[in-house]
């Protein structure tokens, strides 16, 4: 078996860093809602937010609950097809309740657009968006948060396909410790790539 570190390029974020950042994140959102009443729910995008959302989760000094959603858009390839649809759905009744959707990243913003959409019609009090990275040269859909929900990024991304911390190709990656960009021969010349 290879090692997954040959197929990268280069590292972006590095362990440490994206610590430091996930702890900037956890007490910006703490200070933003310890005043109220009513305890966030965590919304994690499955699969990609998963490390992410529980590094966050656990430097929130408030109670919160969490919950995950996943929206289909990608597939195995590396180009989001633009047609996302909600193929798991929340267990946790969110009405008039505070929702902060994890997200590892934030691309042309279709999807993030249709999960906004959705948490709106299940009538949640404010959606806000935490994402690891932003791509923001790619968006595509400017989407509204909902109520006086507000936009928290970690990083600025740059346009190049990342792998790590969550964020995979084709199911592998995942558990890298790290960001890196992925080298293009590991997706180039995938029969998964879609143009």
């Amino acid at each position: 078996m290879m090692s997954l570190e040959k197929h990268i390029e280069k590292v972006l974020f590095s362990a440490e860093v994206i610590a430091e950042r996930v702890g900037q994140l956890g007490a910006e959102i703490t200070s933003e809602f310890s005043g109220d009443s009513e305890s966030p729910v965590f919304v994690g995008v499955a699969t990609g937010a998963c490390l992410f959302l529980a590094d966050l989760v656990r430097r929130i000094d408030l109670p919160v609950a969490i919950d995950f959603i996943r929206a289909d858009s990608y597939g195995s390839g590396t180009v989001s097809s633009g047609t996302p649809r909600i193929s798991f759905d929340l267990k946790l009744d969110i009405t008039n309740k505070h929702v902060i959707l994890v997200e590892d990243i934030v691309d042309t913003g279709n999807t993030l657009n249709c999960l906004v959409e959705h948490l709106k019609l299940k009538k949640a009090s404010s959606v806000s968006v935490c994402t690891l990275l932003d791509k923001p040269s790619r968006r595509k859909v400017h989407f509204k948060l909902v109520g006086n929900g507000k936009f928290y990024s970690g990083f600025e991304c740059p346009d190049e396909f990342v792998v790590g911390y969550g964020m995979d190709f084709a199911e592998q990656y995942r558990n890298l410790s790290y960001i890196g960009v992925l080298k293009p021969e590991y997706y180039m010349s995938s029969s998964q790539f879609i143009n």
